[in-house]
């Protein structure tokens, strides 16, 4: 199935793109910036409640990657039916974001994961 969904966020995102590119040229610099500052927001937020809460480490980062990748696809198709195509242009480029901020934090969260685990093997030898 992630192929499947795959193609159809790839699907929707063309479908908003290409009914607004005039649009997307005119203020997306701005829509992309404040897509990625929601972004950011949405992965320490999620990540800062999660160490309030005193939760373990995993968890943290679960929460984190679940609270800052929102289900952007539903986002664009829920703004295109009941508003604008216009109003489905942040979701569209959030959909492009979070593909790129995503793995970028699951990756920094694997490498502080293995680097605890070497200094975890280094304490106990």
């Amino acid at each position: 199935m992630p192929l499947v969904s795959v193609i159809a966020i790839v699907a929707i995102v063309a479908a908003v793109v290409g009914q607004n590119q005039a649009a997307i040229a005119k203020s997306g610099l701005l829509i992309f910036l404040i897509v990625v500052a929601h972004n950011g927001l949405g992965l320490l937020i999620g990540y800062w409640f999660a160490k309030l809460f005193r939760l373990s480490p995993p968890k943290q980062k679960a929460i984190s990657i679940e609270v800052g990748m929102q289900n952007s696809g539903l986002g664009a198709a829920l703004a295109t039916a009941h508003f604008s195509p216009l109003a489905a242009v942040p979701s569209a480029l959030f959909s492009v974001w979070h593909n790129i901020s995503g793995p970028i934090v699951a990756t920094y969260f694997r490498k502080q994961a293995n680097h605890q685990t070497a200094n975890d093997k280094t304490i106990s030898t």
